[in-house]
């Protein structure tokens, strides 16, 4: 059953106990709320004002569990209070399992910061779950994909254009990091996994990938330095850094380039052609 006194005050509390900074919002000269403004969770959550609103006032229809995801991700909550906010819900808490679509706040707030730098945020399986708006720019939305063909590694495989972002003479590397990475999943995660369910895919579907299997390769790293064939400013040669949450197998992936360099000024180019696609 609902608590909805229960659910009501949690919200309220956790909404008032953000800062727009804490989730890569502008504060302004004439704030007078405690907290984020409903209209700001709504938004943060994706739905609208009045539905948050009436959740808030006891009031609206039970949340369904995608509901309550979102809300929970829009308001930086830890897994622990996702789980509590589900069970004032009415609903089972989801699996949190080896890599869970959930994003811990820590890794979210350093995300919000990132406005200005190609970044995103991607599970084990490589399935992006958030970018930066310079990220968008750079590869596309990725958060858009469904089912299987949110792992990058699987898109490499079966859809052509996954291959066009990357560089040529990148792709036999990337095609035996792929397989390397999977099959290293594979062993950790074990039988039944996603992982395992993901390979057993690509391996009726794809002529190359089980080519590759049978490799047996162990180990391939991503190399530091990624380069992209971007179809509005070309080649672009970018660093790659990767801050990993260990207690969610989430990684954070930030692109940049050595200042001065062409690469550097094409990404400022990006970061205008990429405003201007967005509005």
């Amino acid at each position: 059953m609902i608590d909805r006194p229960g659910l009501a005050e949690f919200l309220r509390n956790r909404r008032e106990a953000l800062q727009p900074e804490d989730v890569g919002l502008p504060r302004g000269p004439r704030r007078r709320t405690n907290g984020l403004r409903r209209e700001e969770v709504a938004s943060l959550c994706h739905m609208s004002v009045d539905y948050y609103s009436r959740l808030e006032r006891e009031r609206g229809p039970q949340p369904s569990p995608m509901m309550l995801a979102s809300i929970a991700q829009g308001l930086h909550l830890s897994l622990d209070e996702r789980d509590h906010l589900f069970r004032l819900a009415g609903h089972n808490p989801p699996d949190r399992g080896a890599s869970p679509d959930h994003i811990s706040p820590g890794l979210l707030r350093v995300l919000d910061r990132l406005d200005d730098t190609p970044a995103e945020i991607v599970t084990e399986l490589g399935e992006t779950l958030r970018q930066s708006p310079m990220g968008v720019a750079l590869t596309g939305d990725s958060t858009r994909y469904t089912g299987p063909a949110r792992s990058s590694g699987y898109r490499w495989f079966t859809d052509p254009v996954a291959r066009q972002i990357y560089a040529p003479e990148e792709h036999p590397f990337l095609t035996r990091m792929y397989v390397s990475g999977l099959r290293a999943l594979v062993t950790l995660r074990g039988p039944g996994s996603r992982a395992s369910h993901l390979a057993d895919l690509l391996l009726n579907s794809s002529e190359e990938f089980r080519r590759v299997w049978d490799d047996h390769e162990i180990g391939l790293r991503p190399h530091d330095v990624k380069h992209f064939n971007h179809p509005e400013v070309g080649a672009l040669e970018l660093n790659c850094q990767r801050l990993v949450d260990p207690g969610q197998a989430h990684s954070l992936m930030v692109y940049t380039a050595t200042p001065g360099s062409e690469s550097y000024e094409k990404l400022q180019v990006l970061s205008v052609i990429g405003a201007q696609v967005l509005h």
